[in-house]
């Protein structure tokens, strides 16, 4: 397979995608290294080759940075994982800015009330953050938990999400 690979600056940093032939997010992150996107990926999902180029998705970003919240939502992602896993990242695409959901709620809408971990695993394996919104699950507490990409990125997603729903 082959790929495209984009950054842009962001308020919260630089923002790389990284897009298959068919324009298809298969991940993004907050970083202008361009390794540790790749590696948000498992081996097998790896692109083949690599160019840098011009991403349909940097639009969807730029536009939700505008202030566009619903411009993600037309964003195409690719990615593979267990049933579980490919479930969960749907899910995540459900969740309204805004309105961020628990870990114990995710995994509730997943079916499995107490797959907390794994609800928060799905989260942890999310490549195509911002496009698939992992940001918007939170702990019980209503504290932020994890983040891959950085505490101060989540928080600011969550700022900017709750200041314009």
């Amino acid at each position: 397979m082959t790929a495209l690979i984009q950054t842009l600056d962001t308020p919260d940093g630089p923002f790389t995608i990284l897009a298959d032939e068919r324009q298809r997010v298969l991940a993004s992150g907050w970083t202008a290294d361009q390794r540790a996107i790749i590696g948000r990926l498992s081996p097998s999902a790896q692109p083949t080759s690599i160019t840098e180029g011009e991403t349909d998705a940097a639009a969807a970003a730029l536009a939700f940075y505008a202030g566009d919240l619903s411009a993600l939502d037309t964003v195409a992602v690719q990615q593979t994982g267990t049933a579980m896993q490919l479930a969960g990242w749907a899910a995540l695409r459900g969740i309204e800015p805004g309105e961020p959901l628990t870990y114990t709620s995710f995994a509730a809408r997943l079916g499995a009330p107490r797959a907390v971990r794994a609800a928060a695993s799905i989260c942890a394996r999310n490549a195509p953050a911002l496009f698939v919104p992992c940001h918007r699950v939170l702990r019980s507490d209503g504290t932020m938990g994890g983040f891959a990409w950085g505490m101060d990125v989540k928080s600011s997603l969550l700022e900017r999400e709750a200041r314009r729903s």
